[in-house]
């Protein structure tokens, strides 16, 4: 369809009266004046010249250019982002990475804004598109545990593990397995399991006896009955003999109740 269109009167005078001129020998009418059109585009001309004047007004906004304000470089629009919907700072996405990056590696759950005095934080979604996986899995997992109370979770006490795990049983459990690396370890002490000895002795002990060595060696004692000075904490045997021992290192004590030995001691449940 053609999309010109033009008003009828626009073109047309009234019509003269008939020539007086006798030559002629019939009347005529004739056109006078010049006419000039009304032009009326299409809907589909309309949507056209909207659109690409959009289209223009786009990529001229995205030629502008900016100072981001962490590098102090000039970028263009298209460079920069909002980390956030609530300040108005914007940064350029290379400077905003490596801000993350940054904070995520020194264990920082919620990343701040980098503007001057800025109280709001880095959106964890706007930064998907601009940061490396192991960056974003990181920080995801950080978000993550943030959201469990304190009291529910404790960390796999084997070094190269330390995987978070999560208490949420009403029980109280003692000997459990790391889910991640499956070694046995005590939920209530937070070490590797201690075979043999209970949670209330293995806490009262000092930090340089609770090595393996050790707990197998009290262990080991405890199925033998040894007894211990308690001034070098050497382990003794009584093979006969009343219960006085004297130790290597010169302190005398009662085999039975491990206390100091003395000349009016005596009668204790280990005699």
């Amino acid at each position: 369809m053609d999309a010109r269109f033009v008003h009828s009167s626009a073109f047309f005078s009234p019509i003269s009266p008939p020539a007086t001129n006798s030559s002629a020998g019939h009347s005529r009418s004739r056109i006078s004046g010049k006419a000039t059109p009304l032009h009326f585009l299409a809907k589909e001309g309309v949507s056209g010249a909207a659109a690409a004047a959009g289209s223009s007004r786009t990529r001229s906004y995205r030629r502008r250019i900016i100072q981001c304000e962490i590098c102090a470089e000039k970028k263009q629009t298209c460079e920069m982002m909002r980390i956030n919907k609530k300040c108005v700072h914007s940064f350029c996405s290379v400077c905003i990475a490596k801000h993350v990056k940054t904070r995520v590696a020194d264990n920082q759950v919620t990343v701040p804004c980098p503007g001057l005095d800025c109280k709001h934080k880095v959106e964890y979604k706007v930064c998907v598109g601009i940061l490396p996986k192991d960056v974003l899995d990181a920080w995801g997992k950080a978000l993550c545990e943030a959201l469990i109370l304190e009291d529910h979770k404790f960390y796999c006490p084997f070094r190269d593990c330390s995987a978070m795990l999560v208490n949420d049983s009403e029980k109280v459990i003692e000997q459990s397995e790391c889910p991640h690396c499956h070694r046995l370890f005590c939920a209530q002490c937070h070490v590797p399991w201690h075979a043999g000895v209970a949670c209330m002795e293995f806490q009262a002990l000092n930090e340089d006896e609770r090595g393996s060595d050790d707990l197998f060696l009290r262990k080991l004692a405890r199925e033998k009955n040894w007894g211990r000075c308690p001034k070098c904490k050497f382990f003794v045997e009584r093979t006969q003999g009343c219960p006085h021992i004297i130790c290597r290192c010169k302190f005398e004590f009662c085999y039975g109740c491990g206390s100091a030995w003395s000349q009016s001691h005596g009668g204790c449940a280990g005699d």
